[in-house]
């Protein structure tokens, strides 16, 4: 038996996310893994130096359709004798890790964040707010990995890449058009977040979000609030209804911390929270927390920033 990763790198480069996936699998497997993945995607020998012996790459595929790339994992399970199939947490591994469990009768664990223990596996439940622990009794398996849930091995040796020449069906759905979220970091690979709220006023005021996240090498972020005012795109929107992340450092500047918000951000391994409402709810969840008008505080920490950066 085996265990194969199923990952997206349909992007101009391999996403940190399908690096720690194969990382995490070829962990869980004790050895080196099958990668499966899809599109024209280049580069692919190198998830080897993570833990992948071997690429399995179907060309023809180009989007995103559920059940296209189920038959896909489910054909290369088959091949390999798979009894463990590892997915990313993100959008494309939950359109395809429940389908590929209900048909190989496998056991689901959705949104593991480390390697078992005795056994188990661990997972965030309500929101983030407590733990669970979930034991997979079927011979199969299909875990989703959290983002950010494990460093990144490396040193490994180129894998071989093969082309899949099964047949996966034709796809129900047409890409019609493209748009690129943008320069600068993606939100769910980012490890630090520079998040703004209604606290800035006003989109013109954006730039000193921008600037500390430029010092800090952080991706930038906003509330719900933000993204409707079309102060800030809605890709950067983080929340119950936006982005989940998980980064190793949350800044939030003139964010009340309401719970939808909250519930898409506080699994971060650091939240520093700048308001200057001394009542405000994200304090109370807060790692460290600075009351004051950002307008002040802002200006301080970016230069605080540079000069840190100076000296190294």
């Amino acid at each position: 038996m085996s265990t194969i990763v199923f990952i997206d790198t349909r992007g101009e480069k391999l996403p940190k996310a399908a690096q720690e996936a194969v990382t995490y699998a070829s962990k869980l497997a004790g050895g080196p893994v099958t990668a499966v993945t899809f599109g024209d995607a280049q580069g692919l020998e190198q998830l080897g130096a993570h833990g992948a012996g071997k690429v399995v790459v179907a060309r023809g595929v180009k989007a995103v359709d559920g059940q296209q790339l189920t038959r896909l994992v489910c054909a290369v399970a088959e091949a390999e004798k798979a009894d463990t199939i590892v997915c990313v947490s993100d959008a494309t591994g939950k359109a395809v890790a429940p389908r590929v469990a209900v048909r190989l009768k496998a056991g689901h664990v959705a949104g593991a964040t480390g390697l078992p223990e005795g056994g188990s596996f661990r997972r965030n439940v309500f929101s983030g707010k407590a733990r669970a622990y979930v034991e997979v009794k079927s011979p199969v398996k299909v875990i989703s990995l959290s983002p950010n849930s494990v460093p990144i091995a490396g040193g490994g040796a180129p894998a071989a890449v093969q082309e899949f020449g099964g047949d996966v069906g034709a796809a129900r759905i047409t890409v019609k058009e493209l748009r690129k979220a943008g320069a600068g970091i993606p939100l769910p690979e980012a490890e630090r977040v520079v998040s703004g709220g209604r606290g800035m006023k006003g989109p013109e005021n954006w730039g000193l979000i921008e600037d500390l996240a430029r010092e800090l090498h952080a991706a930038t972020a906003c509330s719900r609030p933000v993204a409707d005012d079309h102060w800030r795109p809605h890709h950067e929107h983080v929340g119950q209804t936006g982005a989940a992340i998980r980064p190793d450092l949350y800044i939030a500047i003139g964010i009340s911390g309401a719970i939808q918000h909250l519930a898409g951000v506080n699994q971060s391994k650091v939240i520093c929270v700048v308001n200057k409402d001394p009542e405000a709810p994200f304090f109370k969840a807060a790692d460290y927390g600075i009351v004051g008008d950002a307008f002040e505080v802002l200006p301080k920490l970016i230069e605080a920033a540079k000069k840190l950066n100076a000296e190294r």
